[in-house]
């Protein structure tokens, strides 16, 4: 999602951003756009048809959602005109990715044999997934390893027996060493990271009460800057290739550090493990991204409430990014 959400994102952008250009483009550059053409129009159709590329099942919905927004514009020249811009902005956009190597199939993931491998995790030993995610062209970096981080700690150092021990005890399923706080916070950041900061940027958004233009250039730096995070992070996760802390608990029998203990039946709060590499982590990279964009615009002391779609009927309040 966090690639579809760039796309998105990226195309109302230059969609409003071509007819008054108050910044540079990210990527579609057309010529002779009237600057009478309705920006909303061209906001709206543009993210329709890239919705409908990329999630064809509703494209009911998205095709009324968009006679509603429409209709609420006169009919005229200008309404006409940011149609045909916004259509022409998603058409060269969806092009540009529709090459870029994210519906590739995604490489067979053989693990390895020794101490610090990542293994398929129990309970469910799920397939490794997004194998091929290091190789999807990004959206802004250069390459997907430009800021790849340096190797983890080796298993038999200090700093790997301390965030063993840490994460054993905080993090076992029945811990009784973590606080009611604690568990709630894991609980309530179990689900798709991406999906908080585009909230936490939709709230900030209305608060400080953002024109279109400034709204369709936050989100399109937030959503391109978390699509090539997760490019990056996968590129770095498969290329250490390091075990979760499930296999790491589990099995710290065989990992050559006296001062790590093995559980044979130790499971994480959350009982299942996404199924890739642990490093490096995909959550803080992602709400370092998402934090570093929003503080950029409205810079980090900010206060706000933030839901879960984890758990449901619980907030959390922040008063910085």
């Amino acid at each position: 999602s966090t690639r579809n959400f760039a796309i998105l994102h990226a195309a109302i952008y230059d969609a409003v951003n071509i007819i008054e250009p108050k910044f540079s483009p990210y990527f579609v550059r057309l010529p002779d756009v009237p600057r009478s053409a309705s920006k909303i129009a061209a906001a709206d159709k543009a993210a329709r048809d890239v919705l409908v590329s990329l999630y064809p099942a509703f494209q009911a919905s998205l095709d009324m959602e968009l006679e509603q927004d429409l209709a609420l514009l006169p009919d005229n020249e200008r309404k006409t005109q940011g149609i045909v811009v916004g259509r022409a902005v998603a058409s060269q956009l969806l092009a540009a990715r529709s090459a870029d190597g994210a519906n590739v199939t995604p490489p067979p993931y053989v693990p390895g044999t020794q101490p610090g491998d990542y293994q398929l995790t129990p309970p469910n030993f799920a397939p490794a997934d997004f194998t091929q995610w290091p190789q999807v062209t990004p959206f802004a970096l250069q390459q997907p390893d430009e800021f790849r981080p340096g190797p983890p700690p080796a298993l038999t150092s200090a700093v790997y027996t301390r965030v063993f021990n840490e994460v054993k005890s905080l993090g076992f399923i029945t811990s009784t060493t973590r606080t009611a706080e604690q568990t709630e916070i894991g609980k309530f950041w179990n689900g798709n990271i991406q999906d908080f900061w585009n909230e936490i940027a939709q709230t900030a958004a209305l608060d400080r009460h953002l024109n279109l233009e400034q709204s369709a250039r936050l989100f399109a730096l937030l959503n391109i800057s978390l699509a090539d995070t997760a490019i990056a992070f996968f590129d770095a996760k498969y290329t250490y290739n390091f075990w979760r802390p499930v296999t790491a608990v589990q099995f710290a029998g065989t990992d050559g550090n006296p001062h790590t203990e093995p559980n044979p039946t130790w499971l994480p709060l959350t009982t299942k493990t996404a199924p890739d590499p642990s490093y490096p982590g995909a959550h803080s990279a992602i709400s370092k991204a998402g934090a570093t964009v929003l503080s950029f615009y409205f810079g980090d002391q900010f206060t706000f409430d933030v839901s879960s779609e984890s758990l449901a009927g619980v907030t959390r309040h922040f008063t910085s990014f």
